[in-house]
C-alpha cells in the first residue's frame, strides 16, 4: 500500500496553500521526499524560500506567495505554475485563519474576514483550475476543512461557518466534475499538533497568541498527513482524521441527545 501511495505523488505537480507552516509545511516535506514537484504559496515569502531551501529536490519547487484574504489574480496564478511545469495534478487547499471569540463579541468585520480567507480565497483557486483540469481529462483538489466543518463549537462560530461552506461548495463540485474526471477529498482533521491557535483571530481581530492545549495535546502533524496522504491516494471523497474527538461526528449523527450532552462540556481551548 505504500508503494501505491507514494507512485500517487511521485512525478506529480502539486500546489500547496498555506505551505509555511503547520499541515501545509508537513505536506511538503512529504511529498517533496516521495518526488513531486511543489508549488508552495503562502503570505509569508522568507518562510517559503526557507521551506523550498530544506526539501528534496528543492531546484524542482516553486514559491508562490499570495495573500488568500485579498487577491484577484488566480487566473495569473495558475498561469505562472503552468507556464512553469505545463501542468497541474494536485491542489492541497489548505491555507486558512482560525477564531477564538464568542459570537457576541465578534465584530461583524472579523466574520468576512475569515470568510474571506477560508471560503472565497479558497473557492478562488478552484474556479481558475477547473477549466485546467477539465481540459486535461484529470485532475485532484483536497480541500483542509476541519471537525468544525461538521458540528459548531465554543468560540469557532466564523470558523464553523466557513468550513461548512466549504462542505456545501466542494461536495457539490464534487458531483459535477466527477464526469471529467476530476477528483475532491474534504479532509476534516481534529485537534492537530500545529500552530493554527497562535495565528487565530480574536473577537477583536488580533492574533490570539497563544498555543490552545488543544493543539499540544493533539495528533502531531506528521501523523496526519500520513493519514491524509494515504485518504487522497485512494481518492476518497472525505477523511476524517484525529484521535478520540473524531468520534463526536458520529455521535451527532447517530446519537444527537448525546452529542450535545458531551460537546457542551468540552473546552474551547
Amino acid at each position: 500500500m505504500q508503494h501505491i501511495m507514494e507512485g500517487y505523488f511521485q512525478n506529480k505537480v502539486i500546489w500547496i496553500t498555506g505551505a509555511s507552516s503547520g499541515i501545509g509545511s508537513e505536506l511538503a516535506k512529504q511529498l517533496s521526499a516521495i518526488g513531486a514537484k511543489l508549488v508552495l504559496s503562502a503570505r509569508n515569502e522568507e518562510k517559503l524560500n526557507a521551506l523550498k531551501k530544506d526539501l528534496t529536490n528543492s531546484q524542482e519547487h516553486l514559491v508562490l506567495p499570495f495573500d488568500l484574504g485579498n487577491f484577484d489574480n488566480a487566473d495569473e496564478l495558475v498561469k505562472t505554475i503552468y507556464d512553469k511545469y505545463g501542468k497541474l495534478h494536485i491542489l492541497f487547499n489548505n491555507g486558512g485563519l482560525s477564531q477564538r471569540g464568542e459570537a457576541i463579541d465578534t465584530g461583524i468585520d472579523v466574520d468576512r474576514k475569515i470568510m474571506e480567507i477560508n471560503y472565497f480565497g479558497n473557492i478562488k483557486l478552484c474556479k481558475a483550475l477547473l477549466p485546467k483540469f477539465r481540459e486535461a481529462k484529470e485532475g485532484h483538489i483536497v480541500v483542509i476543512s476541519s471537525i468544525a466543518g461538521k458540528f459548531g463549537f465554543y468560540w469557532r462560530s466564523a470558523y464553523a461557518a466557513s468550513k461548512h461552506a466549504l462542505q456545501g461548495f466542494y461536495e457539490s463540485v464534487l458531483l459535477e466534475e466527477a464526469k471529467n474526471n476530476i477528483n475532491v477529498t474534504l479532509a476534516y482533521p481534529g485537534k492537530i499538533n500545529t500552530p493554527i491557535s497562535e495565528s487565530a483571530l480574536n473577537s477583536s481581530g488580533e492574533k490570539h497568541g497563544e498555543m490552545d492545549h488543544n493543539q499540544k495535546t493533539g495528533m502531531p502533524v506528521d501523523v496526519c498527513v500520513q493519514k491524509l496522504l494515504k485518504a487522497v491516494s485512494k481518492k476518497k471523497k472525505a477523511v476524517l482524521i484525529g484521535n478520540k474527538e473524531i468520534w463526536a461526528v458520529h455521535i451527532k449523527r447517530f446519537s444527537p441527545g448525546l452529542f450535545w450532552r458531551i460537546i457542551k462540556k468540552q473546552s474551547p481551548v
